[in-house]
């Protein structure tokens, strides 16, 4: 039998069970339809958190205290021991030292509570400089930003976040109002733009002081050297090609200052790296959210499985027939494996357009309070369309095996 009238033949036996085809196509559509929608949803949050750190700026460097070995990184602790001060900071603008370096931006992170009124919540507090306005790419959408007299009078003065205004001023205009942070009366006098997203959202939920205001109002922590600690001292590197020369004059400046003849006391990583490893978790997460959905194809292909092997048995006299009339046992096994092929290749073409249209309707709503953005590619597509065939194979070919397996005299005694 040639191939064509092997595929006329399936199409005619699916053809007469028009209903239950279509019932038996329906599980690997809607299989296909949330591996590519959720691959789809984990790939736009993942270009999402990519674009939003590129926008951040790729010349960027942070230095954090403790050494790898102590749990430092890009993602580990920053060390228990505050080796890092703020003179630690203003040393590295050093031209003769660091002359790749730009700016510096140091940070002094602690957590409190902060009340307006009625309303309260607790949140990040983050001790900032004039400069980290501009290094971490952080504009304010009313009002000004914390200035160098703030930092050096410690004023008791606050930017918020756009979410922390939300809750505590709800419609109302945030700047010239009062509020309390643990205890303290600080006075707003702006508010940081939204950051927008959901992978971002953390951004606008905090509230920015100034550095020396953190460290003695708020967190007070001194080094042993009794300087002003900070937890993270972010750089600004003049040029994206110096950061290798900029990690080694960062280096060298601190070991200077902390007379250091081993093991460094601090770790620098840059920005490039934090996106690496950020794209390597996001991409396991797409994985799992495809391997979620992907349980309901294999459902799909039982059920393929389970048709395909009722098939067998209400079609035996029709088995021994064939086989009476010289159809080979290839051919046989040959028809019922297209079929089961057909029935996922057909699931599948239709899945993926369910899923391109259903990836366009959820771009860009918000479900919950949570924006979903999605990214749908070609390579998703693909990998459903490869899954669903090779699922229809792998189920399909039990029970086209079994029929072609038939004896034609006991085949045709069937009834």
């Amino acid at each position: 039998m040639s191939p064509l009238d092997t595929l006329r033949t399936a199409v005619s036996s699916l053809g007469a069970n028009k209903l239950r085809a279509g019932l038996t196509v329906l599980g690997i559509v809607i299989g296909v339809t949330a591996v590519i929608s959720l691959m789809s949803i984990g790939r736009g949050a993942q270009e999402a958190i990519t674009s939003r750190i590129e926008s951040l700026g790729t010349n960027l460097l942070f230095v954090r205290p403790g050494s790898v070995s102590q749990g430092g990184g890009v993602f580990g602790g920053q060390g228990s021991a505050a080796t890092l001060t703020l003179d630690d900071a203003y040393a590295l603008l050093d031209p003769t030292l660091a002359s790749s370096v730009a700016a510096v931006a140091p940070e002094l992170r602690t957590s409190g509570q902060i009340v307006a009124g009625r309303n309260n919540t607790f949140t990040q507090i983050v001790g900032v400089t004039p400069e980290y306005q501009f290094v971490r790419n952080f504009p304010v959408a009313s009002g000004q930003f914390i200035s160098g007299t703030h930092v050096a009078r410690r004023s008791e003065v606050v930017v918020i976040g756009s979410s922390v205004a939300e809750t505590l001023f709800g419609l109302r205009d945030p700047v010239g109002q009062t509020l309390r942070v643990n205890g303290r009366r600080f006075t707003v006098i702006g508010v940081l733009e939204s950051q927008g997203g959901t992978a971002f959202g953390l951004f606008d939920d905090q509230v920015l002081v100034p550095i020396t205001t953190a460290y003695y109002r708020l967190a007070s922590q001194r080094t042993t050297q009794g300087g002003v600690s900070v937890q993270t001292i972010n750089v600004e590197v003049r040029d994206e090609g110096a950061m290798d020369r900029a990690i080694q004059e960062i280096a060298t400046v601190l070991r200077l200052r902390h007379r250091l003849n081993g093991e460094d006391d601090f770790t620098i990583s840059s920005q490039q790296e934090t996106i690496e490893t950020l794209e390597e978790t996001t991409e396991t997460f797409v994985v799992f959210l495809g391997a979620i959905a992907g349980i309901s194809l294999l459902v799909g292909g039982i059920g393929i499985m389970n048709i395909m092997l009722v098939s067998v048995t209400e079609r035996t006299r029709e088995i021994g027939v064939r086989k009476a009339m010289g159809a080979k046992r290839r051919d046989i096994l040959l028809q019922f494996v297209s079929e089961a092929t057909m029935l996922s290749l057909g699931g599948g073409g239709a899945g993926v357009l369910m899923g391109l249209a259903v990836a366009r309707l959820i771009d860009g709503r918000t479900l919950a309070g949570q924006s979903f953005q999605t990214a749908f590619s070609g390579d998703i597509a693909v990998l459903a369309l490869v899954v669903s065939a090779a699922i229809g194979l792998f189920f399909g070919i039990y029970p086209a095996m079994r029929a072609a397996a038939l004896h034609p005299i006991e085949a045709l005694r069937h009834e």
